[in-house]
């Protein structure tokens, strides 16, 4: 048995065939993470003393990032005693993961490429969660991961965008087979995508394609508790190729005159008056403040990998970048 310790000073035991995240779990201690599956980046630590060994093959982290030491946790089992640069998620209410059976209670087409859902749960049936987080639904056999784009509220239903994908085989059920009253299994709350309480004054949202449906959850519940109200300034820097992806707007923001909507598209027509390009670009022209920024980013993660870069090139706190990167299922 091995013990890993964290910056913060905790510290669990971990043997030789577990990974660090797994045995950090089992401790009750729980460090940022999303897919669990070494597809995504969410769950980048740097390892400050001792040895591990990759479980599977990996192919997120850059030759760089494993040259400063850098491993995904859920990935690493230790060959040593772990001194890790890292603190767990603290305070921060965390819910257990559970599988929950649900219907189909509206289905709305957003063009062609998009569908609005809403799940209904059933009656006494308690399902929190942290706003940002999503769930992996199951149909039969098939299983795919989606944010949840409402807060959290007792007995309310819960809300997802859905994606188009040309011959996915669940893309193929949501659009062309799916009915209202449906039966389907919902397995979460999953990941770690949900707003943290900081002494920064900025908050800034990067979001490409449906990743604006976590954000959305978080500003609804920034707005609901008057969190909203604390802050200097929000930008919400909303990407898409062409106008007609762009599944959310300014009106959904109450008016609250320090929340500034900036759609941003990279295909546009000749009658776009909006930003144009790409939201991480948009973003670095405007000239904020990023040390006293905290950013969360969703979508693809070719959008997540450069925004970091350059946000923490030109000032932005490591520590301050939130990330939930959408990675194609296997």
């Amino acid at each position: 048995m091995f013990q890993i310790t964290l910056k913060n000073g905790k510290s669990f035991g971990c043997d030789s065939n577990t990974t660090v995240f797994e045995s950090a779990k089992s401790n009750g201690i729980i460090l940022e993470h999303s897919c669990l599956n070494a597809r995504c980046r969410s769950c980048k630590v740097r390892v400050l003393s001792g040895e591990t060994e990759d479980k599977l093959d990996d192919l997120v982290l850059t030759a760089e990032e494993k040259s400063q030491g850098y491993v995904l946790s859920c990935n690493v089992i230790p060959k040593s005693d772990l001194g890790l640069e890292v603190e767990d998620l603290g305070d921060i209410p965390f819910y257990e993961s559970k599988i929950v059976p649900v219907k189909i209670a509206s289905l709305e087409f957003i063009g062609y490429s998009v569908l609005k859902l809403d799940l209904r749960l059933p009656p006494n049936v308690s399902f929190k969660y942290n706003s940002g987080q999503y769930v992996n639904i199951s149909k039969g056999t098939l299983k795919r991961s989606y944010s949840i784009s409402n807060s959290f509220k007792e007995n309310s239903e819960l809300s997802f965008y859905i994606k188009n994908y040309d011959d996915g085989q669940m893309s193929q059920y949501w659009f062309s087979e799916a009915k209202v009253g449906d039966l389907l299994r919902i397995e979460g709350p999953k990941g770690s995508f949900f707003f943290r309480e900081s002494s920064k004054q900025n908050l800034i949202f990067l979001a490409t394609g449906t990743g604006i449906a976590p954000v959305m959850a978080i500003i609804e519940e920034l707005i609901s508790s008057q969190r909203i109200n604390t802050l200097a300034k929000v930008w919400i820097f909303n990407g898409a190729r062409f106008e007609q992806d762009l599944i959310w707007n300014s009106d959904h923001l109450n008016n609250i005159s320090h929340i500034e909507y900036i759609p941003v598209l990279s295909k546009p027509t000749q009658t776009w008056k909006g930003e144009v390009g790409y939201v991480q670009d948009v973003l670095f022209s405007k000239n904020i403040n990023l040390y006293e920024s905290q950013v969360y980013a969703c979508g693809s993660d070719k959008m997540i990998r450069s925004a970091l870069k350059v946000l923490i090139e030109n000032g932005l706190d490591s520590k301050s970048f939130y990330s939930d990167a959408f990675v194609a299922t296997n």
